[in-house]
């Protein structure tokens, strides 16, 4: 099977050798120095999300993945996720080009509505527009990524006449759009003929079957263009799974609760976190040997052309991190692909 591997972070604060939190500037360069040990071990892709909130450091992703463009040769390089629905879709055309760019062509970009919603007051939207902000905006930057003059109109922004946007890209903008569970998102993007990436942080990944059926049909049945189907779930990689699990925990449970506290969600619990690495559950922790038997389990169960790794999660270390990255290029990618030719 073709599949790429990929790494995923929203830049969590995290904390140093003393216990205390890194400064969100100290985590920023951190995640360049992870990148780069992602371009050394010969990892596809490197996403940095985006987010408006204490817990996160990154709040221009695009500006993070520049700096990285100039230190890596080969690591494709984007969002996880974009959140179009309180940007402009030209100015975000215009930034991932830019990026495109300045990394000779390896640039991408994660379109989603955002599950955080931090962004809609800061930036003047309501809430109220959330369906409608998403699907015009996403139509307006399908048409961008045509690189022709383009003519629009809708309610959520300024029309457009014959409007032309820059730089123009070397070999187009691959874009997928980040989906969370909902049918009707998933029907969207195939009408506009992009990658799905389907975001599953909870439950068994062969819940989400239907979802890629649902996709298959709908792209056969618009007549659009078909493309890998990609994964997105967190986890971690130790030498072994007692390392893993110790060194994860304490971070799957500071995000849970901060974030569990707004959203009305139990404690988080060690019973919990074991069931969520379990085969009935959406976090990939272990060794390399665990972490890549689950991987390519669900690789084989969705068909998927991709499978990205959120590998930071709460206040994990650095160095914790650093680890983890250099585990899953050079022991756990390699063991799937073996696992997946085996099989086949």
């Amino acid at each position: 099977m073709s599949i790429e591997f990929g790494l995923d972070t929203f830049g969590d604060i995290t904390r140093g050798d003393d216990g205390e939190l890194l400064t969100g500037a100290q985590t920023i360069r951190n995640i360049v120095e992870q990148a780069e040990m992602a371009d050394r071990v010969g990892i596809d892709f490197f996403g940095v999300g985006e987010h408006h909130r204490p817990e996160f450091a990154v709040s221009a992703p695009e500006m993070v993945l520049a700096t990285i463009a100039g230190r890596t040769n080969n690591i494709r390089l984007g969002t996880a996720v974009t959140v179009l629905s309180s940007d402009d879709p030209v100015r975000v055309y215009e930034r991932f080009a830019t990026l495109d760019a300045l990394s000779n062509g390896r640039a991408e970009v994660v379109l989603g509505r955002g599950s955080f919603i931090e962004s809609f007051p800061l930036f003047g939207y309501d809430l109220h527009d959330y369906d409608a902000l998403f699907e015009q905006k996403l139509e307006l930057f399908v048409q961008l990524l045509t690189e022709q003059p383009v003519t629009w109109s809708g309610s959520m922004r300024a029309s457009l006449e014959n409007a032309d946007v820059f730089p123009k890209t070397a070999n187009g903008l691959r874009t997928w759009v980040g989906v969370g569970g909902s049918p009707e998102s998933v029907v969207r993007v195939a009408r506009h003929g992009l990658g799905l990436m389907l975001a599953i942080i909870g439950g068994p990944a062969g819940r989400f079957a239907p979802f890629v059926d649902l996709y298959h049909r709908s792209v056969a049945s618009f007549g659009t263009t078909s493309h890998p189907i990609a994964v997105h779930s967190p986890g971690h990689i130790a030498d072994t799974d007692d390392e893993a699990w110790d060194a994860a925990y304490s971070g799957f449970e500071a995000m849970n609760n901060t974030i569990g506290a707004e959203r009305g969600w139990p404690p988080y619990s060690r019973a919990r976190f074991q069931n969520d690495i379990g085969p009935a559950g959406a976090t990939y922790a272990g060794s390399p040997e665990r972490v890549a038997a689950k991987i390519a389990d669900t690789v084989r169960t969705l068909g998927l052309g991709r499978f990205d790794l959120k590998y930071a999660t709460g206040t994990l270390s650095h160095e914790s991190m650093m680890r983890s990255i250099e585990l899953y290029g050079t022991e756990v990618i390699p063991r799937v692909r073996r696992l997946l030719a085996d099989r086949d």
